[in-house]
């Protein structure tokens, strides 16, 4: 049985979106959708580096990921995954958001009770939106230093929502993904 990371990764390459664009996200309620191909290959304290091979592809492919809940409100979900291009040439942050939030708000994020600033939706599917930015050195930096991060996003103008996520593991993660 596979695991809902390990289907997610699966899922969303079927998408048609190539690895430079792979998304490899889920919420957490639907963990106990298709059945795919993917393997959880190692854990970094909350992260998971997720693998696969998606069809059409010639090497298997890996995130590093953690899916997260908002303490208050169990339906509202986020997928945080880091992955590199198949190009080599960029590092990615992309986080899926379930369908509903605030788009032109974009996702707001704090690291330790700082705010780093908001990344833009990019595109919806039928489960969520993406945000994403290039993780330059900056930001790759305050991740790996950091303790908690704090995702917001916005179902009013007003009403942010902070999902948090635990950031132990990231920079061993980070470093281990191939």
């Amino acid at each position: 049985m596979m695991t809902c990371a390990a289907s997610t990764v699966h899922r969303l390459v079927r998408h048609g979106v190539a690895f430079a664009a792979l998304f490899a996200a889920a919420l957490a309620a639907p963990c106990a959708l298709a059945q795919q191909q993917g393997a959880i290959r190692a854990t970094h304290g909350a992260w998971n580096i997720v693998c696969d091979t998606p069809a059409g592809a010639q090497n298997e492919q890996c995130v590093l990921m953690q899916n997260v809940v908002a303490e208050d409100r169990e339906e509202l979900g986020l997928s945080v995954i880091v992955l590199k291009t198949a190009d080599g040439k960029a590092e990615i942050l992309r986080v899926l958001a379930p369908l509903g939030v605030l788009l032109p708000n974009g996702l707001g994020l704090n690291v330790d009770g700082k705010d780093i600033g908001r990344a833009y939706f990019v595109r919806c599917f039928a489960d969520g939106c993406y945000a994403e930015v290039i993780l330059e050195d900056p930001l790759l930096s305050t991740l790996k230093a950091g303790k908690n991060a704090t995702f917001i996003v916005f179902q009013t103008p007003e009403e942010g929502i902070g999902i948090p996520v635990d950031l132990t593991g990231f920079g061993e993660g980070y470093a281990a993904l191939p």
